[in-house]
């Protein structure tokens, strides 16, 4: 039998336009497509809450009379309106409604009453949001946004709205695919393709089967992960070249969320996310195209400008809070040290010539001005001088160094500092919080005499990580590091300023919040915290013995209520100071934080360190002073008022 030659030139032709190529589908059947797999998510959602009712019970996981508290900053018409849904019977009657609905939206027919069915899923499911703040996630969030587009374009008579609707709609999906696979990519895990694994292996998300998959085919499960990360961050892609990869993309992301559904146990993310695969089908048909005739697309044009106009707006934003990070304030001076790096510092106050100075070191991840508090009363109320700096990396603190990133470079540049900025014949008594007082410990021994004192302020231990404190902050660094990149890419624009600042004095508050929105004391702290973990972790054996100088151990109650084995370490930081007074105290409510940043805990650590150190001599080393236990003991009574005697107490306590 004798063929042709054009049935082997047709058939490679339709597997290619089955693969590569748009998806046509019309505004209507594509408004039916989403707003179904947007009902079954809703069905599914309402069962499960309804099938665990005890949940929303007093009592139990989310109990609106705990739950109620993640609305404290929302304003009072929201806090209302969840307030009148939250109770158990109007939730549960809120449910068997939603379930009814959904139901109701899988029938067949295209009225406007699927519109009112559409907006009460989806608003419903936002008012809900916050009963279930506990184990809600992130299909609830796209059926919600799928539902109320639908509901609206179908509510809407103008076609040009409903188009628009539809675009908003599909370029969220967009949005949700692409964010969430650069986001990926910052985590080495997703780089180096340990991440499946790791996620396989878990209680909560994970399958022992898949697991064991990924072990035995190490190559497989690489190519797997780093192709995932392509479907997620190429997916905008779809709208390249007349929408030829609307099918290859749209199909493998649907088997992804079948993958997920199936291997990590997140059923409802089989229909949510799928829900926008019409619209982006319907989007990225050819407008020459039967199926979509008539489509207005201006909706694209007002999101590329809206796209353009954030993008200008972050690259502004980001500049501005460079300039505001790095020029200091009108009084800020400068120094070199001896690795070239340039440290910018502040003398709040010069002091009396006759009294020491204060050197204020802060910790990691913070600035100099959440000193600010103590700062400032320090300078306004006693004759000591005061300066505090920034570490290299941090506000307009630069690092030259060209070596490798040691904690012995910030030890010295705390030296070199202390022996730029402070006049030769005035002592000095530093004062560090976190890592900070961990570098002025090692600085005691280059200061020798000039040394008259060291307060440590919930001070780091080189011993934290070998006694089992540092397991929860391993990854730290893969954190900093993350922000840092997701900063350089203009993500500042989002960021909200942290409640915290707000407990700062108000003119300090601008000036902070630059900070922690640039990319620089993020990557420098990510720089400090790899060292910190290198040298902590070949910490052996005990402190070495500071001869002669003061030490005022102030502690943070949550600190060492969270961590027994806390306390035990800053009476190690006490012990180490011999010949001297000492006193170890800890600050009742405080929190590590908070003990500089809140001004009752930091007017309470001020005038504990104004007691200590009320009468040392500004010239002449220490007196003998009493042992380190009594003079702990001999300051109890007057420190009943802001902060109670720390406690010895033993490791066997400390497990316990």
């Amino acid at each position: 039998m004798k063929f042709s030659g054009r049935i082997p030139a047709v058939i490679p032709e339709r597997i290619t336009s089955a693969v590569f190529g748009p998806a046509p589908v019309g505004r209507e059947r594509a408004i039916g497509m989403s707003e179904r797999l947007a009902a079954v998510s809703s069905l599914q959602s309402s069962l499960e809450y309804l099938s665990r009712r005890k949940d929303i019970e007093k009592g139990g996981m989310n109990d609106w009379e705990v739950a109620r508290q993640n609305l404290a900053a929302a304003g009072p018409l929201t806090r209302r309106l969840v307030d009148g849904v939250s109770g158990v019977r109007t939730t549960t009657a809120l449910h068997l409604a939603r379930s009814a609905v959904s139901l109701g939206m899988l029938l067949p027919g295209d009225s406007r009453w699927r519109g009112a069915g559409n907006v009460f899923l989806g608003a419903s499911s936002a008012l809900l949001s916050p009963r279930h703040h506990y184990g809600g996630d992130g299909s609830d969030q796209v059926a919600t946004l799928v539902q109320l587009a639908t509901g609206a374009a179908r509510l809407v008579p103008s076609p040009a709205a409903k188009d628009a609707l539809l675009w908003y709609a599909a370029l969220q999906g967009n949005l949700a695919y692409a964010v969430s696979g650069w986001v990926k990519l910052f985590g080495r895990p997703w780089r180096d393709a340990s991440a499946l694994g790791g996620v396989m292996r878990t209680r909560t998300y994970g399958h022992d089967g898949m697991y064991r998959w990924t072990q035995e085919h190490p190559r497989t499960t690489k190519v797997l992960t780093h192709s995932v990360l392509a479907l997620e961050c190429l997916f905008p892609l779809v709208y390249a070249r007349g929408g030829r990869l609307t099918r290859s993309m749209i199909t493998s992301a649907a088997a992804f969320h079948v993958a997920n559904g199936y291997f990590m146990g997140l059923s409802r993310f089989v229909t949510a996310f799928p829900a926008f695969h019409p619209l982006v089908a319907y989007t990225t048909t050819p407008r020459s195209h039967p199926a979509v005739a008539g489509r207005d697309d201006r909706a694209l044009a007002v999101a590329a400008t809206a796209l353009a106009g954030a993008t200008t707006a972050a690259a502004v934003t980001a500049v501005r809070r460079r300039l505001r990070t790095t020029e200091g304030w009108h009084t800020s001076r400068t120094l070199t040290t001896r690795y070239g790096n340039r440290l910018q510092y502040e003398e709040y106050s010069p002091g009396a010539p006759d009294q020491p100075v204060f050197v204020l070191a802060s910790g990691l991840l913070s600035t100099s001005e959440h000193y600010a508090w103590i700062a400032e009363r320090l300078a306004h109320e006693t004759r000591y001088g005061v300066v505090v700096y920034a570490r290299a990396g941090y506000a307009g603190s630069h690092r030259r160094a060209t070596t490798g990133f040691r904690l012995a470079e910030s030890v010295h540049d705390l030296v070199d500092l202390v022996n730029g900025a402070v006049a030769p014949h005035r002592r000095v008594i530093l004062v560090g919080h976190s890592i900070g007082g961990e570098l002025a410990r090692r600085a005691a021994r280059h200061l020798g005499d000039r040394l008259a004192g060291i307060v440590y302020l919930d001070s780091s231990h080189p011993g934290q990580f070998t006694s089992g404190l540092g397991t929860i902050e391993r990854g730290l660094a893969g954190n900093f590091s993350a922000v840092s990149r997701a900063l350089r890419l203009g993500t500042g624009l989002l960021l909200t300023r942290p409640a915290w600042i707000d407990e700062l004095p108000y003119a300090y508050r601008k000036k902070v919040f630059a900070q922690v929105g640039d990319a620089r004391m993020w990557e420098a702290a990510r720089r400090e915290w790899k060292a910190i973990r290198d040298d902590f972790g070949s910490f052996t054996g005990a402190l070495a013995r500071i001869e002669g100088v003061p030490a005022l151990v102030v502690s943070a109650q949550r600190t060492v209520d969270r961590n027994p084995e806390q306390l035990l370490l800053h009476r190690e930081l006490v012990e180490a100071h011999v010949g001297a007074r000492t006193e170890s105290v800890v600050v009742e409510g405080a929190t590590h934080e908070s003990m500089l940043i809140n001004a009752r805990h930091a007017n309470q650590v001020t005038d504990r360190v104004i007691a200590f150190f009320e009468g040392v001599s500004p010239t002449a080393a220490p007196a003998s002073a009493t042992p380190s236990a009594g003079a702990a003991s001999s300051s109890s009574s007057a420190s009943s008022t802001v902060a109670r005697p720390a406690r010895a107490v033993s490791r066997k306590e400390a497990a316990r």
